[in-house]
C-alpha cells in the first residue's frame, strides 16, 4: 500500500514544503495539494521545491481541472518538472470545484475532461497530439513519463474514468461506497477492453490519529466536518444532475438533505461553518478517527477493496502528530517488512 498526504498550499509557502519534506522522511510516498489558484497560492512552484528538497515523493494536484489552465501549458508544468526531477510527477484532474467556482464558472463537461485527459498525459509523454486544429509535441519531452488519475463520484464520471484514467481518485475513506464507486470503475474499464487492474486506485481522507478517548473523538469529529462538506458540493452536483435515479448509494446521498449552501471562503478549512449539516456518523465514515490501531483496521478494509494508496488530507490541528504516528506505527504494520533470515 502506499501512503500519501494531501496539503493546501496556505502560506507561507515555507511550511508547506517542510510538512511535505517531513513526509518524504516519514516513508510517505506521494505529496498532493489543492490546486485553487485563488483561495491559496500556485501549486506549481511550491511543487518545484518540494521535489528540490525530498528524494523520494511524487507530487500532483488533487485536483487540477481543464479550465484554469491551458491544457498544453498544464502538461509543459509536469514535463518540466519531470525533466529537473526524474518523473516525480502525476496529475490528478477532475471536473473542477472551488478554482472554478470562485470566479463564478462552473466545472468543465465531461467530454472536455475526456479531452483534457489525452492531450495532457500525451503532451507529458513527449507525444504528438491533436489540438484544435493542429498537431503539437512538447520537443524537448521525449523522456517525460506522466499518468493522469482521475477525480470521480457520479456514475458517467466513473465511466469515464474506467475508460481513459491511469488512475482513479476517491476522496473519502467510507468502505460501502469505496466498493461501489470502485467497481463502477472497473467494470467501465473491463468493458472498453481495459485490464481493470492496471487503474490504480487512490482514496483519500482526512486521518486524526487520537488517543481512543471520547473527548478526543469530539474534537477530531469538529477538526474534520469540514471534508463532508467539502465532499456535499459533489454530492449535490449529482444530485441536480440525475435526481434520485443516479445509482450512487443512499449512504453518499442521503445526508446532503440538509444542506443549506456553501462558502468557498471556509473551503477545506477545519471549522467550516457552513459544514454543520454533516453529522457524527459521515465524519466518521468518510475520515479514519481513533487510535493507530483503528487507522490500520480501516485502511486493511480499503486494501482489500482493492485500493492501492490511501492518502492523508492535513487540513487539521495536528499534522505534525499525524505524521508521525503514521510514519511510527500505521505505515511499518501495514507495509511488514519481510525477514532479513528465515
Amino acid at each position: 500500500m502506499d501512503f500519501g498526504v494531501v496539503l493546501q498550499t496556505t502560506p507561507p509557502s515555507a511550511r508547506v514544503v517542510d510538512l511535505a519534506v517531513q513526509a518524504d522522511r516519514s516513508g510517505f510516498d506521494f505529496v498532493w495539494t489543492f490546486d485553487s489558484h485563488i483561495l491559496w497560492q500556485d501549486p506549481y512552484p511550491i511543487f518545484g521545491q518540494i521535489l528540490d528538497r525530498t528524494r523520494r515523493v511524487t507530487v500532483g494536484p488533487m485536483v487540477t481541472n481543464p479550465t484554469t489552465r491551458d491544457w498544453t501549458v498544464t502538461a509543459s508544468l509536469f514535463a518540466t518538472l519531470n525533466e529537473m526531477y526524474g518523473n516525480r510527477t502525476v496529475c490528478g484532474i477532475g471536473r473542477g470545484d472551488s478554482a472554478v467556482r470562485v470566479e463564478g464558472g462552473r466545472p468543465s463537461t465531461l467530454a472536455a475532461l475526456r479531452q483534457a485527459v489525452g492531450v495532457i498525459r500525451g503532451l507529458g509523454c513527449g507525444e504528438a497530439m491533436p489540438y484544435g486544429d493542429t498537431t503539437l509535441r512538447l520537443p524537448w519531452a521525449s523522456k517525460s513519463r506522466l499518468e493522469v488519475w482521475v477525480a470521480a463520484y457520479g456514475p458517467k464520471a466513473l465511466e469515464l474514468t474506467g475508460q481513459v484514467a491511469d488512475g482513479y481518485i476517491l476522496q473519502l475513506a467510507d468502505p460501502q461506497i469505496t466498493a461501489w464507486m470502485v467497481g463502477a470503475v472497473r467494470s467501465a474499464a473491463e468493458a472498453a477492453g481495459r485490464n481493470p487492474d492496471d487503474i490504480t486506485i487512490c482514496v483519500a481522507a482526512p486521518a486524526y490519529v487520537t488517543d481512543g478517548s471520547a473527548e478526543q473523538a469530539a474534537h477530531a469529529r469538529d477538526q474534520c466536518r469540514w471534508f463532508g462538506g467539502m465532499v456535499g458540493n459533489h454530492v449535490a452536483d449529482i444530485v441536480g444532475r440525475y435526481g434520485e435515479s443516479s445509482g450512487v448509494p443512499k449512504a453518499l446521498t442521503d445526508y446532503i438533505a440538509d444542506r443549506e449552501g456553501y462558502d468557498y471562503n471556509q473551503h477545506g478549512r477545519a471549522g467550516n461553518t457552513h459544514a454543520q449539516f454533516v453529522p457524527d456518523e459521515i465524519v466518521d465514515r468518510f475520515c479514519i478517527i481513533g487510535p493507530p490501531e483503528e487507522h490500520i483496521r480501516r485502511i486493511e478494509e480499503l486494501r482489500e477493496l482493492g485500493v492501492d494508496q490511501f492518502s492523508v488530507y492535513l487540513q487539521h490541528d495536528d499534522k505534525e502528530h499525524t505524521l508521525r504516528s503514521y510514519a511510527d506505527d500505521v505505515i511499518p504494520v501495514v507495509n511488514v517488512p519481510g525477514q532479513a533470515r528465515s
